[in-house]
């Protein structure tokens, strides 16, 4: 009697299931893979550092405590930032109860002249004035609550740091028997090396540009807004709407509607000149994703780890994508699904 293959169908099912109880472990011990892999992809981030160093025949210490320092710099001047900038924000937001009282009057008279004063009204009355800025002060209390694992991430950091030229000596030596595993994560670590550093170019572009605009148009707290900004460059497709919400709020109660129309088509040359049209022929192939993954990956990682999850959503896929597809060689027409790129053995149409 010949034996029977498994029917496909039952594969794909048993796939889509072990990967919603893989992701829904992931998310019941989310506050310890977040730091994790963060701590990770800062490390990946600061590798070049500690080759550099190496090939320079730097003291071992120094391998390990430069790249750790720069990292530590990084985290830390952020973090002051973004903590001045929320105290500040915390003093500012209940003096704009009169411009917001004013907008509504506002908008009531324009409404009774047009003749739409009840469906007006209605919507109004149905508005509660506290949730105009419960949509910033939740990004950033999100945003550092990463503040409350820093002890963590630091440690993590440390470790990792340490770990480093051990785990790099252990790959090398690897490649030999198990070639493609190897070949897989050293293609990661660069792709993530280099869509970070792209991202952080044109991220501090963009948020400069945008801090000068925003003090051209007298919105408040605009350094915030550029660091928002810088952050916000790294959730793919979704993250320039993110940093533009707050600080086109804060414009229409300061300036009123001129000021947020001015503000959005602000952000909207700048990101999106950037973004769209600059940045794509920088970056070229370091992520290696086509759009609908990218977006379907952002939807999974911020729902299972919620605002970092978001943040790293790339680097996670791209992780994911070297254990489970890179890594096998079987795996080529999964991989130009994921990529849209046709196996180089195949013929293009």
């Amino acid at each position: 009697m010949s034996d029977r293959t498994v029917p496909r169908a039952l594969i794909m099912l048993l796939v889509v299931a072990g990967a919603v109880i893989a992701l829904a472990g992931i998310k019941a011990i989310d506050t310890i893979v977040g730091p994790v892999v963060l701590a990770l992809v800062l490390t990946i981030a600061v590798s070049p550092i500690r080759d550099w160093l190496t090939r320079k025949h730097a003291p071992g210490w120094t391998v390990v405590a430069v790249p750790f320092a720069a990292v530590i710099v990084v985290l830390l001047g952020m973090v002051a930032i973004l903590t001045t900038a929320v105290v500040q924000m915390a003093v500012l937001l209940p003096t704009y109860s009169n411009q917001f009282n004013k907008l509504v009057a506002d908008a009531q008279k324009w409404a009774a002249q047009h003749g739409i004063a009840p469906q007006v009204n209605k919507a109004l009355q149905s508005f509660d004035p506290a949730k105009i800025f419960e949509f910033a002060q939740g990004l950033l209390a999100s945003v550092l609550g990463v503040v409350s694992s820093l002890l963590l991430i630091v440690i993590l950091l440390l470790a990792m740091s340490l770990d480093a030229p051990l785990i790099s000596r252990v790959m090398s030596a690897a490649s030999a028997e198990r070639p493609a595993i190897t070949n897989a994560l050293t293609t990661f670590a660069h792709k993530t090396r280099r869509y970070l550093l792209v991202s952080t170019i044109f991220g501090l572009i963009c948020a400069a540009l945008d801090v000068v605009a925003l003090y051209v148009l007298h919105v408040p707290l605009p350094l915030l807004w550029g660091v928002l900004a810088l952050i916000t460059n790294y959730i793919p497709n979704i993250g320039f709407v993110i940093g533009l919400v707050p600080p086109a709020l804060l414009g229409l109660l300061t300036g009123g509607i001129r000021t947020m129309i001015l503000t959005i088509v602000a952000y909207m040359v700048i990101n999106i000149v950037v973004q769209s049209f600059i940045q794509p022929k920088f970056l070229g192939d370091a992520v290696g994703l086509t759009t609908t993954v990218t977006f379907l990956s952002l939807i999974i990682w911020a729902t299972v780890l919620g605002p970092i999850g978001a943040l790293l959503a790339i680097p996670l896929t791209l992780l994911t994508r070297a254990l489970l597809i890179d890594s096998d060689p079987s795996a080529k027409w999964s991989a130009a699904l994921v990529s849209g790129e046709i196996p180089k053995d195949q013929p293009r149409s």
